[in-house]
């Protein structure tokens, strides 16, 4: 299993150091990739690594309210959404996509997140594309 984890450098990123520092544990399965903001997502992003076999795909910003960038975690928000619906046009379940607002000090939201969408893949099955 794989889930590619999409994650912004203040918030996301900071979470999921923060779930590793206090010893809340999650599942190894989860790939994070570190993004300066998710506001730089691109729904391209996302059908990308569901082609390169991913399961799943996660996106964790910061609070909506408190991104360091002012909107970025809301404009995330809107292409998750947009990416829904491509994937539902191609036959593949939406719910293997989330979007999750954690703020950096919430350890214990990233790793209960990661299993929350570990269970979604666990329901679902393998991923629809394998390399």
């Amino acid at each position: 299993m794989r889930i590619i984890a999409l994650v912004c450098s203040f918030c996301g990123y900071a979470s999921a150091d923060m779930a590793g520092v206090t010893g809340q544990s999650y599942p190894a399965s989860v790939v994070p990739v570190r993004m300066p903001c998710t506001g730089r997502l691109d729904v391209s992003h996302i059908l990308s690594a569901f082609r390169n076999g991913a399961d799943a795909v996660m996106v964790v910003g910061c609070l909506e309210g408190n991104c360091n960038y002012q909107y970025g975690n809301i404009e995330a928000r809107k292409r998750v959404e947009q990416a829904r619906g491509i994937l539902a046009q191609l036959g593949i379940d939406g719910e293997r996509v989330e979007m999750f607002n954690i703020a950096s000090n919430q350890g214990w939201r990233f790793a209960e997140a990661v299993k929350e969408m570990e269970g979604r893949v666990l329901r679902l099955g393998p991923g629809p594309v394998r390399r």
